[in-house]
């Protein structure tokens, strides 16, 4: 589960009363998409359609139905300067009370999301493993984590999907189409066995491996070698996390990958 769909809820479980505020239609420049969704209960709120002023009238509104002192159940804002705001686009928000149906409703539609969240399977339980596992928690996406050794994968979350396989490059015939591989084990040759397997497939998105330019050669040259197809090559990014930054602290390479992750994986993806 996503941490933003746990998040949501477990503060439907919480509050009670509650309004559901949903951006209904999203034109021209908007801070969030068609379909965002936020929780506003009499003192809290969860989740953001935007932020600014816009989210600030919203709460408001959304509070003035619960007190039952005014409010709408649709409001229309342009993102213009009359609300102190510089998008330029147009919103219309939608507000619905939280009741038994809309709770069912709003969680069906979030579940629905979450199984077609992309999917990330990292080979390897080392050090930048488990610092990517956590630069992508908090972001909607689930993660697998492949491993030959069981104890690597110890001071994981809960929520880490992991697998303890004795032979991690058979794994990735079964991986999803659409999916994303990042291979970061503690062993080369284990390396260039998954990637090698990896390159067979053109349907995945993303197939990276942790590394240098000079593994990348090494790589290149036992891929052809061993009868692989140069062209598939161009698939593979090595290393991942690019060259731009040379700090090699695992959280740094983390960081930068989560991006490159991202940006492949939720280019054309909106969310909740």
């Amino acid at each position: 589960m996503t941490a933003s769909l746990r998040r949501l809820k477990a503060f439907l479980s919480r509050e009670q009363d509650l309004i559901i505020v949903t951006v209904e239609t999203a034109r021209g420049s908007t801070p969030r998409e068609e379909g965002a969704v936020m929780l506003v209960s009499p003192t809290q709120s969860c989740g953001t359609i935007g932020g600014g002023h816009m989210e600030f009238l919203a709460v408001e509104n959304a509070r003035n139905l619960l007190a039952g002192t005014g409010g709408d159940s649709r409001l229309d804002i342009p993102l213009g300067p009359e609300i102190g705001q510089c998008c330029g686009g147009r919103v219309v928000l939608s507000f619905t009370h939280a009741t038994p149906a809309a709770r069912a409703e709003l969680l069906d539609r979030l579940a629905r999301r979450e199984a077609d969240a992309p999917q990330i399977w990292l080979f390897g339980g080392g050090h930048v493993s488990h610092a990517l596992c956590d630069a992508l928690k908090l972001l909607p996406v689930q993660v697998t984590v492949v491993e030959s050794r069981a104890s690597a994968l110890d001071g994981l979350g809960p929520d880490t999907t992991t697998q303890v396989v004795a032979m991690p490059e058979a794994q990735v015939r079964d991986i999803p189409s659409g999916s994303a591989i990042v291979i970061l084990t503690h062993d080369h040759a284990q390396d260039f066995l998954i990637a090698a397997e990896a390159l067979t497939r053109d349907d995945l998105a993303f197939v990276g491996m942790i590394g240098s330019r000079t593994k990348r050669a090494t790589f290149s040259n036992w891929f052809v070698r061993e009868g692989g197809n140069s062209d598939h090559l161009a698939r593979l990014t090595l290393p991942v996390g690019g060259t731009a930054v040379h700090d090699k602290r695992p959280e740094v390479i983390a960081a930068l990958t989560a991006a490159e992750l991202i940006t492949v994986l939720l280019k054309d993806v909106p969310h909740v």
